[in-house]
């Protein structure tokens, strides 16, 4: 079995304002990628399990996002949706070299 894992960049880190996402397109997937405010970014995918909803567009507080739509939790960490609500989404490695930021596929 080989498993090789794909780098992909998807753009310069002063392109990531801090505390809000930036959705983008891998592969036909969309993922909606944060830079938190101790530095680490985060990618997870880009639309709420419950409405759809853009999380990319949602409010960052510590390490979670709510979703615009219906303020569901979700942690930027696990992806899970915090209870009392119950769902989640994909998470994706990311790493900062050299001020890029790319994503681990």
């Amino acid at each position: 079995m080989n498993l090789t894992i794909e780098r992909v960049k998807l753009f310069n880190l002063n392109e990531l304002p801090v505390l809000m996402g930036k959705e983008t397109e891998i592969n036909g997937v969309s993922i909606a990628v944060f830079r938190l405010s101790n530095g680490d970014v985060r990618a997870i995918g880009s639309r709420c399990p419950h409405t759809n909803g853009p999380l990319a567009e949602g409010i960052v507080a510590g390490e979670y996002v709510y979703c615009p739509l219906k303020d569901w939790k979700v942690s930027l960490l696990t992806g899970e949706v915090q209870p009392p609500d119950e769902g989640i989404v994909e998470t994706y490695k990311t790493e900062v070299i050299n001020g890029e930021v790319f994503i681990l596929l």
